[in-house]
Protein backbone atom coordinates (compact mmCIF):
# COMPACT_ATOMS: atom_id res chain seq x y z
CA UNK A 1 0.00 0.00 0.00
CA UNK A 2 1.29 3.29 -1.16
CA UNK A 3 2.39 5.86 1.85
CA UNK A 4 -0.40 8.39 2.07
CA UNK A 5 1.36 11.83 1.50
CA UNK A 6 1.79 13.93 4.80
CA UNK A 7 0.26 17.60 4.56
CA UNK A 8 2.48 20.26 3.98
CA UNK A 9 2.04 23.51 6.20
CA UNK A 10 2.48 27.17 4.54
CA UNK A 11 2.94 30.13 7.11
CA UNK A 12 1.07 33.10 5.10
CA UNK A 13 0.69 36.25 7.27
CA UNK A 14 1.22 34.48 10.48
CA UNK A 15 -1.86 31.81 9.58
CA UNK A 16 -0.91 28.26 8.99
CA UNK A 17 -2.92 26.41 5.94
CA UNK A 18 -2.75 22.41 5.60
CA UNK A 19 -2.32 21.91 1.92
CA UNK A 20 -3.02 18.21 2.05
CA UNK A 21 -2.29 15.70 -1.04
CA UNK A 22 0.20 18.08 -2.10
CA UNK A 23 1.53 16.39 -4.87
CA UNK A 24 -2.36 15.74 -6.37
CA UNK A 25 -1.84 16.23 -9.74
CA UNK A 26 -4.80 18.93 -11.02
CA UNK A 27 -3.44 19.21 -14.75
CA UNK A 28 -2.49 15.78 -16.59
CA UNK A 29 -3.72 15.25 -19.89
CA UNK A 30 -1.33 18.68 -21.26
CA UNK A 31 -0.84 20.90 -18.41
CA UNK A 32 1.62 19.34 -15.60
CA UNK A 33 0.26 21.03 -12.59
CA UNK A 34 -0.23 19.42 -9.07
CA UNK A 35 -1.98 20.85 -6.31
CA UNK A 36 0.58 22.69 -4.18
CA UNK A 37 1.87 24.36 -7.57
CA UNK A 38 -1.81 25.54 -8.25
CA UNK A 39 -1.74 26.82 -4.78
CA UNK A 40 1.46 28.69 -5.32
CA UNK A 41 0.11 29.93 -8.54
CA UNK A 42 -2.89 31.72 -6.25
CA UNK A 43 -0.42 32.93 -3.94
CA UNK A 44 1.88 34.64 -7.16
CA UNK A 45 -1.11 36.38 -7.96
CA UNK A 46 -2.93 36.96 -5.20
CA UNK A 47 -2.75 40.42 -4.86
CA UNK A 48 -4.70 40.38 -8.13
CA UNK A 49 -6.86 37.32 -7.58
CA UNK A 50 -8.01 38.88 -3.60
CA UNK A 51 -9.10 42.05 -5.78
CA UNK A 52 -11.67 40.91 -7.44
CA UNK A 53 -13.22 38.34 -4.42
CA UNK A 54 -12.26 40.58 -1.52
CA UNK A 55 -14.92 41.33 1.35
CA UNK A 56 -17.36 39.09 -1.23
CA UNK A 57 -19.33 35.53 -0.18
CA UNK A 58 -17.74 32.82 -2.08
CA UNK A 59 -19.63 30.09 -3.95
CA UNK A 60 -17.38 27.03 -3.79
CA UNK A 61 -16.29 25.37 -7.12
CA UNK A 62 -14.35 21.85 -6.11
CA UNK A 63 -12.94 20.31 -8.74
CA UNK A 64 -11.64 17.46 -6.20
CA UNK A 65 -10.28 14.76 -8.79
CA UNK A 66 -8.49 17.62 -10.80
CA UNK A 67 -9.47 19.91 -13.73
CA UNK A 68 -10.58 16.32 -15.46
CA UNK A 69 -12.80 15.21 -13.13
CA UNK A 70 -16.43 16.92 -12.31
CA UNK A 71 -16.97 20.01 -10.11
CA UNK A 72 -19.52 20.71 -7.62
CA UNK A 73 -20.63 24.09 -6.45
CA UNK A 74 -21.25 24.11 -2.51
CA UNK A 75 -22.99 27.41 -1.04
CA UNK A 76 -22.43 26.60 2.51
CA UNK A 77 -18.94 27.23 4.44
CA UNK A 78 -17.61 23.67 5.03
CA UNK A 79 -17.64 22.91 8.99
CA UNK A 80 -14.01 22.19 9.69
CA UNK A 81 -12.68 25.91 9.11
CA UNK A 82 -10.24 27.85 10.42
CA UNK A 83 -11.65 30.22 13.13
CA UNK A 84 -10.18 33.26 10.96
CA UNK A 85 -11.71 32.61 7.54
CA UNK A 86 -15.34 34.86 7.40
CA UNK A 87 -18.46 34.12 7.03
CA UNK A 88 -22.14 35.95 6.00
CA UNK A 89 -25.01 34.33 5.37
CA UNK A 90 -26.59 35.01 1.99
CA UNK A 91 -30.69 34.47 1.29
CA UNK A 92 -31.86 33.40 -2.30
CA UNK A 93 -34.78 33.55 -4.09
CA UNK A 94 -35.87 30.16 -3.02
CA UNK A 95 -36.21 31.64 0.46
CA UNK A 96 -33.42 29.62 1.64
CA UNK A 97 -30.08 30.93 3.05
CA UNK A 98 -26.61 29.79 3.50
CA UNK A 99 -23.65 30.61 4.92
CA UNK A 100 -21.13 31.65 2.84
CA UNK A 101 -17.15 31.85 3.12
CA UNK A 102 -15.21 35.64 2.64
CA UNK A 103 -12.02 35.28 1.62
CA UNK A 104 -9.68 38.47 2.34
CA UNK A 105 -6.27 37.49 2.20
CA UNK A 106 -3.71 35.26 1.06
CA UNK A 107 -4.34 32.72 3.48
CA UNK A 108 -8.35 32.53 3.22
CA UNK A 109 -6.83 32.17 -0.61
CA UNK A 110 -4.90 29.03 -0.47
CA UNK A 111 -7.64 27.56 2.03
CA UNK A 112 -10.09 27.17 -0.74
CA UNK A 113 -7.56 26.16 -3.42
CA UNK A 114 -6.66 23.22 -1.02
CA UNK A 115 -10.37 22.58 -0.96
CA UNK A 116 -10.44 21.91 -4.84
CA UNK A 117 -11.42 25.61 -6.47
CA UNK A 118 -9.72 25.89 -9.22
CA UNK A 119 -11.98 28.89 -10.00
CA UNK A 120 -13.04 31.69 -7.58
CA UNK A 121 -16.64 32.50 -8.00
CA UNK A 122 -17.46 35.69 -5.63
CA UNK A 123 -20.84 37.27 -5.77
CA UNK A 124 -21.24 40.58 -6.89
CA UNK A 125 -21.67 42.37 -3.47
CA UNK A 126 -19.20 43.32 -0.53
CA UNK A 127 -20.21 41.41 2.91
CA UNK A 128 -21.62 44.91 4.43
CA UNK A 129 -24.67 45.09 2.52
CA UNK A 130 -25.63 41.86 0.71
CA UNK A 131 -28.77 43.39 -1.01
CA UNK A 132 -26.99 45.92 -3.50
CA UNK A 133 -24.65 44.75 -6.18
CA UNK A 134 -21.85 46.78 -6.80
CA UNK A 135 -20.95 45.09 -10.01
CA UNK A 136 -22.15 44.61 -13.34
CA UNK A 137 -21.27 42.04 -14.84
CA UNK A 138 -20.91 41.63 -18.90
CA UNK A 139 -20.42 38.24 -20.02
CA UNK A 140 -19.67 37.74 -23.78
CA UNK A 141 -20.70 34.06 -24.40
CA UNK A 142 -19.80 33.23 -28.36
CA UNK A 143 -21.44 30.19 -30.08
CA UNK A 144 -20.05 27.40 -31.76
CA UNK A 145 -18.21 28.62 -34.64
CA UNK A 146 -17.85 31.91 -33.53
CA UNK A 147 -14.38 33.71 -34.38
CA UNK A 148 -12.66 35.09 -31.32
CA UNK A 149 -11.98 38.34 -33.63
CA UNK A 150 -16.08 38.72 -33.40
CA UNK A 151 -15.50 38.48 -29.48
CA UNK A 152 -13.51 41.12 -29.07
CA UNK A 153 -14.93 43.14 -31.76
CA UNK A 154 -18.00 42.83 -29.46
CA UNK A 155 -16.16 44.13 -26.38
CA UNK A 156 -14.93 46.87 -28.00
CA UNK A 157 -18.78 47.68 -28.72
CA UNK A 158 -19.36 47.21 -25.02
CA UNK A 159 -16.59 49.63 -24.43
CA UNK A 160 -17.98 52.23 -26.29
CA UNK A 161 -21.43 52.42 -24.97
CA UNK A 162 -20.29 51.95 -21.71
CA UNK A 163 -18.24 55.39 -22.42
CA UNK A 164 -21.13 56.97 -23.28
CA UNK A 165 -23.44 56.27 -20.86
CA UNK A 166 -20.39 57.54 -18.34
CA UNK A 167 -19.38 54.21 -17.25
CA UNK A 168 -15.95 52.56 -17.17
CA UNK A 169 -15.57 48.71 -18.20
CA UNK A 170 -12.91 46.64 -17.09
CA UNK A 171 -11.76 43.79 -19.90
CA UNK A 172 -10.42 40.57 -19.42
CA UNK A 173 -10.65 36.71 -20.86
CA UNK A 174 -13.19 34.24 -19.66
CA UNK A 175 -10.27 31.91 -19.52
CA UNK A 176 -12.09 30.07 -22.21
CA UNK A 177 -13.84 31.17 -25.10
CA UNK A 178 -15.44 34.04 -23.91
CA UNK A 179 -14.73 37.36 -22.99
CA UNK A 180 -16.27 39.40 -19.46
CA UNK A 181 -16.19 43.26 -19.00
CA UNK A 182 -16.82 44.27 -15.47
CA UNK A 183 -18.56 47.72 -14.45
CA UNK A 184 -17.83 49.17 -10.86
CA UNK A 185 -21.29 50.24 -9.16
CA UNK A 186 -22.52 52.76 -6.56
CA UNK A 187 -24.40 49.87 -4.38
CA UNK A 188 -27.30 51.73 -4.84
CA UNK A 189 -30.06 49.45 -7.17
CA UNK A 190 -30.80 46.25 -6.30
CA UNK A 191 -30.03 42.90 -8.37
CA UNK A 192 -33.57 43.11 -10.38
CA UNK A 193 -32.46 46.66 -11.13
CA UNK A 194 -29.19 45.59 -12.18
CA UNK A 195 -30.48 42.77 -14.39
CA UNK A 196 -32.65 44.99 -15.77
CA UNK A 197 -30.03 47.37 -17.27
CA UNK A 198 -27.95 44.74 -18.35
CA UNK A 199 -30.40 43.19 -20.30
CA UNK A 200 -31.25 47.69 -21.41
CA UNK A 201 -27.07 47.07 -22.63
CA UNK A 202 -27.05 43.69 -24.32
CA UNK A 203 -30.40 45.07 -26.44
CA UNK A 204 -28.37 48.29 -27.15
CA UNK A 205 -25.49 46.11 -28.16
CA UNK A 206 -27.40 43.87 -30.29
CA UNK A 207 -28.92 46.86 -32.20
CA UNK A 208 -25.81 48.47 -33.22
CA UNK A 209 -23.98 45.28 -34.11
CA UNK A 210 -26.73 42.73 -35.42
CA UNK A 211 -24.90 40.65 -36.68
CA UNK A 212 -22.12 39.96 -34.14
CA UNK A 213 -24.37 40.30 -31.38
CA UNK A 214 -26.91 38.83 -29.42
CA UNK A 215 -29.17 38.84 -26.63
CA UNK A 216 -31.79 36.07 -27.00
CA UNK A 217 -32.25 33.81 -24.77
CA UNK A 218 -33.39 30.94 -26.26
CA UNK A 219 -29.88 29.24 -27.88
CA UNK A 220 -32.23 28.55 -30.96
CA UNK A 221 -32.69 32.08 -31.70
CA UNK A 222 -28.84 33.15 -31.10
CA UNK A 223 -25.83 34.14 -33.43
CA UNK A 224 -22.66 35.36 -32.66
CA UNK A 225 -21.48 36.27 -29.78
CA UNK A 226 -24.50 36.19 -26.67
CA UNK A 227 -24.67 38.47 -23.73
CA UNK A 228 -25.22 37.16 -20.97
CA UNK A 229 -27.85 39.55 -18.89
CA UNK A 230 -28.86 36.71 -16.58
CA UNK A 231 -25.10 36.46 -14.98
CA UNK A 232 -26.50 39.65 -13.10
CA UNK A 233 -29.69 37.79 -11.65
CA UNK A 234 -29.14 36.84 -8.00
CA UNK A 235 -27.33 33.56 -7.08
CA UNK A 236 -25.53 33.80 -9.92
CA UNK A 237 -22.11 34.18 -10.35
CA UNK A 238 -19.07 34.16 -12.90
CA UNK A 239 -15.68 33.30 -12.45
CA UNK A 240 -13.48 36.44 -11.29
CA UNK A 241 -10.14 37.84 -12.33
CA UNK A 242 -6.96 35.48 -11.90
CA UNK A 243 -9.13 32.59 -12.00
CA UNK A 244 -8.06 29.28 -13.56
CA UNK A 245 -10.06 27.24 -16.03
CA UNK A 246 -10.14 23.42 -16.40
CA UNK A 247 -8.95 23.43 -19.82
CA UNK A 248 -5.85 21.24 -20.53
CA UNK A 249 -3.53 23.95 -21.21
CA UNK A 250 -4.65 25.61 -17.45
CA UNK A 251 -5.91 29.01 -18.78
CA UNK A 252 -6.36 31.66 -16.78
CA UNK A 253 -9.12 34.39 -16.51
CA UNK A 254 -6.78 37.41 -17.74
CA UNK A 255 -7.28 41.30 -16.59
CA UNK A 256 -6.64 43.27 -19.39
CA UNK A 257 -6.25 47.26 -21.04
CA UNK A 258 -8.51 47.47 -23.48
CA UNK A 259 -5.68 48.36 -25.91
CA UNK A 260 -4.58 44.98 -25.14
CA UNK A 261 -8.18 43.49 -26.44
CA UNK A 262 -7.81 43.98 -30.11
CA UNK A 263 -4.92 41.59 -30.81
CA UNK A 264 -4.62 40.00 -27.19
CA UNK A 265 -5.36 35.77 -27.47
CA UNK A 266 -6.59 33.39 -24.70
CA UNK A 267 -3.79 30.93 -24.85
CA UNK A 268 -1.35 33.31 -24.13
CA UNK A 269 -2.53 33.75 -20.60
CA UNK A 270 -2.09 30.41 -18.66
CA UNK A 271 -0.56 29.48 -14.79
CA UNK A 272 2.55 29.49 -16.35
CA UNK A 273 2.60 32.81 -18.01
CA UNK A 274 0.51 34.73 -16.01
CA UNK A 275 2.40 35.41 -13.00
CA UNK A 276 5.91 36.66 -14.71
CA UNK A 277 2.59 39.54 -16.47
CA UNK A 278 1.91 39.93 -12.59
CA UNK A 279 4.93 40.78 -11.69
CA UNK A 280 6.05 42.49 -14.75
CA UNK A 281 2.62 44.87 -15.36
CA UNK A 282 1.19 44.35 -11.87
CA UNK A 283 -2.79 44.49 -11.98
CA UNK A 284 -4.74 46.10 -15.30
CA UNK A 285 -7.76 46.43 -12.42
CA UNK A 286 -6.40 47.31 -9.51
CA UNK A 287 -7.91 50.59 -9.93
CA UNK A 288 -11.37 50.05 -10.68
CA UNK A 289 -12.72 50.63 -7.43
CA UNK A 290 -12.25 54.08 -7.78
CA UNK A 291 -14.48 54.21 -10.57
CA UNK A 292 -17.60 53.32 -9.70
CA UNK A 293 -20.14 54.65 -11.99
CA UNK A 294 -24.37 55.40 -12.31
CA UNK A 295 -27.15 52.78 -13.42
CA UNK A 296 -29.10 55.82 -14.13
CA UNK A 297 -28.65 55.91 -18.20
CA UNK A 298 -28.84 52.18 -18.20
CA UNK A 299 -32.35 52.23 -16.63
CA UNK A 300 -33.66 54.52 -18.71
CA UNK A 301 -32.74 52.62 -21.63
CA UNK A 302 -34.64 49.92 -19.77
CA UNK A 303 -37.37 52.31 -19.82
CA UNK A 304 -37.70 53.65 -23.29
CA UNK A 305 -37.19 49.66 -24.28
CA UNK A 306 -40.32 48.50 -22.30
CA UNK A 307 -42.09 51.77 -23.57
CA UNK A 308 -41.67 50.32 -27.18
CA UNK A 309 -43.27 47.15 -26.59
CA UNK A 310 -40.17 44.97 -25.20
CA UNK A 311 -40.78 42.71 -22.84
CA UNK A 312 -38.73 41.30 -20.06
CA UNK A 313 -36.41 38.51 -21.27
CA UNK A 314 -36.86 35.37 -19.89
CA UNK A 315 -34.84 34.31 -16.47
CA UNK A 316 -32.92 31.33 -15.44
CA UNK A 317 -35.46 28.15 -15.02
CA UNK A 318 -35.18 28.35 -11.52
CA UNK A 319 -36.09 31.68 -10.98
CA UNK A 320 -39.82 32.42 -10.25
CA UNK A 321 -41.78 33.91 -13.17
CA UNK A 322 -41.72 37.94 -13.01
CA UNK A 323 -44.87 40.07 -14.63
CA UNK A 324 -44.32 40.75 -18.17
CA UNK A 325 -41.29 38.04 -18.50
CA UNK A 326 -41.61 36.69 -21.99
CA UNK A 327 -42.92 33.40 -22.01
CA UNK A 328 -40.10 31.08 -20.74
CA UNK A 329 -40.40 28.25 -23.34
CA UNK A 330 -38.35 27.74 -26.42
CA UNK A 331 -39.68 29.02 -29.70
CA UNK A 332 -39.96 25.60 -31.09
CA UNK A 333 -41.58 23.91 -28.35
CA UNK A 334 -44.33 26.43 -27.99
CA UNK A 335 -47.54 25.27 -28.52
CA UNK A 336 -49.36 27.95 -29.81
CA UNK A 337 -47.99 32.34 -29.62
CA UNK A 338 -48.48 33.97 -26.81
CA UNK A 339 -50.54 36.74 -26.24
CA UNK A 340 -49.87 39.49 -24.14
CA UNK A 341 -52.40 39.63 -21.22
CA UNK A 342 -55.56 41.95 -21.75
CA UNK A 343 -55.34 44.85 -19.85
CA UNK A 344 -58.73 45.64 -17.86
CA UNK A 345 -59.66 49.45 -19.37
CA UNK A 346 -61.40 52.35 -16.87
CA UNK A 347 -64.95 51.64 -17.99
CA UNK A 348 -67.86 52.93 -16.25
CA UNK A 349 -71.57 52.68 -17.35
CA UNK A 350 -73.63 56.03 -17.60
CA UNK A 351 -76.44 54.56 -18.97
CA UNK A 352 -79.21 51.85 -19.75
CA UNK A 353 -82.52 51.51 -21.36
CA UNK A 354 -84.52 50.50 -23.80
CA UNK A 355 -85.06 53.72 -25.62
CA UNK A 356 -81.70 55.03 -27.33
CA UNK A 357 -82.71 58.57 -27.12
CA UNK A 358 -83.06 58.23 -23.53
CA UNK A 359 -79.90 56.70 -22.96
CA UNK A 360 -77.86 59.34 -25.26
CA UNK A 361 -79.60 61.95 -23.15
CA UNK A 362 -78.66 60.52 -19.64
CA UNK A 363 -74.69 60.40 -21.30
CA UNK A 364 -75.12 64.28 -21.81
CA UNK A 365 -76.13 64.80 -18.29
CA UNK A 366 -73.32 62.73 -17.18
CA UNK A 367 -71.18 65.15 -19.17
CA UNK A 368 -72.81 67.89 -17.93
CA UNK A 369 -71.50 66.59 -13.87
CA UNK A 370 -68.32 66.08 -14.78
CA UNK A 371 -67.38 68.92 -17.31
CA UNK A 372 -63.24 68.55 -17.03
CA UNK A 373 -63.72 64.72 -17.79
CA UNK A 374 -65.73 65.24 -20.90
CA UNK A 375 -63.16 67.25 -22.09
CA UNK A 376 -60.44 65.22 -22.27
CA UNK A 377 -62.18 61.84 -23.93
CA UNK A 378 -61.37 60.73 -27.14
CA UNK A 379 -64.01 60.21 -29.84
CA UNK A 380 -63.76 56.63 -29.23
CA UNK A 381 -64.08 56.49 -25.48
CA UNK A 382 -67.60 56.74 -25.73
CA UNK A 383 -69.00 53.40 -26.36
CA UNK A 384 -72.50 53.13 -27.05
CA UNK A 385 -73.91 49.55 -27.26
CA UNK A 386 -76.91 47.82 -29.00
CA UNK A 387 -77.72 45.10 -26.24
CA UNK A 388 -79.99 41.76 -27.25
CA UNK A 389 -82.48 40.87 -24.64
CA UNK A 390 -84.76 37.96 -24.70
CA UNK A 391 -86.94 39.50 -27.16
CA UNK A 392 -85.71 42.72 -27.95
CA UNK A 393 -82.51 45.00 -27.97
CA UNK A 394 -81.66 48.11 -25.77
CA UNK A 395 -78.63 50.22 -25.52
CA UNK A 396 -76.10 50.76 -22.87
CA UNK A 397 -73.56 53.80 -22.77
CA UNK A 398 -70.21 53.02 -21.12
CA UNK A 399 -67.16 55.71 -21.09
CA UNK A 400 -63.38 54.45 -21.18
CA UNK A 401 -61.51 56.49 -19.12
CA UNK A 402 -58.17 55.84 -20.36
CA UNK A 403 -57.51 59.31 -21.44
CA UNK A 404 -58.28 60.80 -18.05
CA UNK A 405 -55.39 60.97 -15.12
CA UNK A 406 -56.71 58.38 -12.17
CA UNK A 407 -56.59 61.50 -9.57
CA UNK A 408 -59.37 62.71 -11.96
CA UNK A 409 -60.98 60.05 -12.74
CA UNK A 410 -65.15 59.78 -10.96
CA UNK A 411 -65.91 57.08 -9.04
CA UNK A 412 -68.61 54.75 -10.78
CA UNK A 413 -72.21 56.01 -10.43
CA UNK A 414 -75.99 54.60 -10.70
CA UNK A 415 -76.73 54.93 -14.34
CA UNK A 416 -78.86 57.30 -15.39
CA UNK A 417 -82.00 56.26 -16.82
CA UNK A 418 -81.15 52.59 -15.09
CA UNK A 419 -83.50 50.33 -17.25
CA UNK A 420 -81.81 47.17 -18.09
CA UNK A 421 -84.06 44.36 -19.21
CA UNK A 422 -82.37 41.75 -18.87
CA UNK A 423 -81.84 42.41 -15.13
CA UNK A 424 -84.07 40.60 -13.30
CA UNK A 425 -83.59 37.50 -15.42
CA UNK A 426 -79.73 37.84 -14.74
CA UNK A 427 -80.55 38.03 -11.11
CA UNK A 428 -82.56 34.89 -11.19
CA UNK A 429 -80.12 32.85 -12.81
CA UNK A 430 -77.24 34.30 -10.43
CA UNK A 431 -79.73 32.85 -7.52
CA UNK A 432 -80.12 29.40 -9.17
Amino acid sequence: MAKKEAPLVLQLEGREVRITNPSKPYFAAQAQVSKLELVRYYLSVAGGALNGIRDRPIVLKRFVDGAAGEAFYQKRAPESRPEWLRTVTLSFPSGRTAEEVVVDDAAGLAFIVNLGCLELHPHPVRSRDLAHPDELRVDLDPGPGVAWDDVRRVALEVRALCDELGLRGWPKTSGSRGMHVNVRLEPRWTFDEVRRAALALSREIERRAPTLATSKWWKEERRGVFLDYNQNAKDRTTCSAYSVRPLPDARVSTPLTWDEVPACEPADFTVFTVPDRFRTLGDPHARMDEARGSLEKLLELAARDQASGLADAPWPPHFRKTEGEAPRVAPSRAKSVARPPRQKMPLVVVANSTKKDEALAGLERWKARHAEVAKLLAVDDVLVDSMRGRSSTWTRIRVNLRNVPVELRPPAEPPDPDDDPTRAWRERHQAR
